[in-house]
C-alpha cells in the first residue's frame, strides 16, 4: 500500500463550470493546464453546474454542484419552493461531504464575488460560502484565484460573499477593483495580490487559419439586461442595447464592412437572432463557438472587435485585435485600460449607435499602434500570471504535504 505521505495531492475545482458560459470554462481549461503542468501528480475532480460538460470536454470526474436541479429556475408554485429550501439544506451536507475529500480546492476565476448581472443571494453565493466554511471546518485550502469582485447593493448577498472570501485561504482578483471592492466590504486585502485574468494564460491559435473577408468586424453580443440593482428597469435596458447594436451593425452594413456575431454564453442566442432578423444582410452571419480557443480563433482573423461580454473582450484582446468594449461594469473598463485601450470603451447601458461608430472608426485609425501595444502588454499578462502561478504552488502544494492538516496559511482570520 502506497503510505499517506507518498498520496497524490486531491485537488478539487468548484464553480458554474460546464453551464454553458464559455469564459467560466476557460478560466477552468487555464487551471487545469497548471496543474497539469506544475502538479501533474495531482488527483483532480470537479463540483460544479454542467458535470457532465466538465467530465466529457475536460476528463475530469464531476459532481452537480445543487442537488435540484431547478436552482437557477425561478420557482413557481409551492412544490418547486419546498424543493428548493430542502435543496438548499441538502447541499450544504453534499458540500461538506466532497469538501473533506480533498487537500485543496480551487475556485478558478469568475465573477464569483460580484453581482454585475441578475443573482439571488441563495444561490451562487450561498454555495460559495458553504465551500470556504467547510473548507475552513476540515482544514482544505480553499483559493479564489484571479476572481473578480464589485460592491454590492443587496444585503444577504453581501454578507454571503464578505464571509466567504473572508474563508478563504487564498485570494487574488483579476483587477485591482475588485480588490478594492472587497476591502470596502470589510475584507482585509493587505496580502492579496492582483493578478490578470486567467484566461489570459490559455494559448493563443495558432495563425494559420484563412484571414477574414476584407472589412471584417466581429461583434460580440449579450443578453444583457443591467445589473442586479437594474431588475425593474431590466428590459427597457435590454431594448436600448439591442436597438443601438443593431443601428451600429446596420451602419457597418451600408459600409460594406462583414459583420460576424459572436456571444459568449447560451443566453445570448436570441440577441443574435433579432440582429439577423432586423438587419437581413448576407454581409452579417454568425459564428458557433464552444470555446475560448474558438472565439480567440473568430476575433484573430478580424480587423477589429466590438464586444460587451468580458471574456468577449479577453479573447480579442489576447489575439492583438483592436477592441472596443461596450461596457457594462467596471471590470471592462479596468482590462481595457490594463491593455492601454482604456479609451475605447462605450457604456452598454446607454449605446449611441452614432458615438459607437465615430468610437468604431477612431479605433481603426490607431490600429497600428494599438496591434504593437496589445502585443507588449499581452506579454506582462503572461509573465504575471505565470508569478500567480509560482505563488499559488508555494500557498496550495506545501512540499511533501499531501494529506489534510490545520497548519497552512490562512490569509485572515474572521
Amino acid at each position: 500500500m502506497t503510505p499517506a505521505r507518498e498520496a497524490p495531492v486531491r485537488v478539487g475545482v468548484f464553480g458554474l463550470l460546464g453551464s454553458g458560459n464559455l469564459g467560466n470554462d476557460g478560466s477552468l481549461e487555464a487551471v487545469l493546464g497548471y496543474l497539469g503542468r506544475r502538479h501533474p501528480e495531482a488527483s483532480v475532480d470537479a463540483l460544479c453546474g454542467g458535470p457532465e460538460v466538465v467530465a466529457a470536454r475536460y476528463r475530469v470526474p464531476a459532481t452537480r454542484l445543487h442537488w435540484y436541479r431547478g436552482e437557477y429556475r425561478t420557482a413557481s408554485g409551492a412544490g418547486a419552493i419546498a424543493a428548493k429550501g430542502v435543496g438548499k439544506l441538502v447541499d450544504a451536507v453534499r458540500t461538506a461531504a466532497w469538501v473533506r475529500q480533498h487537500d485543496v480546492v480551487i475556485v478558478p476565476g469568475m465573477g464569483v464575488l460580484e453581482a454585475t448581472l441578475p443573482l439571488r443571494p441563495w444561490g451562487f453565493p450561498y454555495a460559495l460560502f458553504l465551500l470556504c466554511a467547510t473548507g475552513r471546518l476540515f482544514g482544505t485550502r480553499v483559493a479564489l484565484v484571479s476572481v473578480g469582485a464589485a460592491p454590492i447593493g443587496n444585503r444577504a448577498t453581501r454578507a454571503l460573499v464578505r464571509w466567504s472570501a473572508r474563508l478563504a485561504t487564498y485570494r487574488s482578483y483579476r483587477d485591482a477593483p475588485s480588490r478594492d471592492a472587497m476591502r470596502a466590504m470589510g475584507v482585509d486585502t493587505a496580502r492579496d495580490e492582483v493578478y490578470p485574468d486567467l484566461a489570459f494564460a490559455l494559448p493563443a491559435p495558432p495563425a494559420s487559419g484563412p484571414p477574414g473577408p476584407p472589412g471584417h468586424v466581429c461583434l460580440g453580443v449579450m443578453a444583457f439586461h443591467g445589473g442586479d440593482d437594474d431588475r425593474a428597469r431590466a428590459e427597457e435596458i435590454h431594448r436600448r442595447y439591442l436597438d443601438g447594436t443593431t443601428r451600429f451593425v446596420r451602419a457597418l452594413v451600408a459600409d460594406g464592412r462583414p459583420v460576424r456575431l459572436l456571444t459568449g454564453d447560451g443566453a445570448d442566442a436570441p440577441v443574435v437572432a433579432a440582429i439577423l432578423d432586423a438587419v437581413g444582410s448576407p454581409l452579417v452571419t454568425a459564428a458557433e463557438a464552444d470555446s475560448l480557443t474558438d472565439l480567440m480563433a473568430e476575433m484573430a482573423t478580424a480587423e477589429a472587435v466590438v464586444a460587451t461580454r468580458y471574456h468577449n473582450l479577453v479573447c480579442a484582446l489576447k489575439v492583438g485585435t483592436p477592441t472596443l468594449a461596450l461596457s457594462y461594469a467596471a471590470k471592462s473598463d479596468a482590462l481595457m485600460a490594463r491593455m492601454g485601450l482604456g479609451a475605447y470603451c462605450h457604456p452598454a447601458r446607454e449605446v449611441d449607435a452614432d458615438r459607437l461608430l465615430e468610437q468604431f472608426r477612431a479605433l481603426e485609425r490607431g490600429s497600428a499602434q494599438l496591434r504593437r501595444t496589445l502585443t507588449e502588454r499581452n506579454l506582462v499578462a503572461a509573465r504575471s500570471l505565470e508569478r500567480q502561478f509560482t505563488d499559488l504552488s508555494a500557498s496550495l502544494f506545501p512540499s511533501g504535504d499531501h494529506t489534510h492538516t490545520h497548519t497552512h496559511t490562512v490569509r485572515e482570520t474572521p
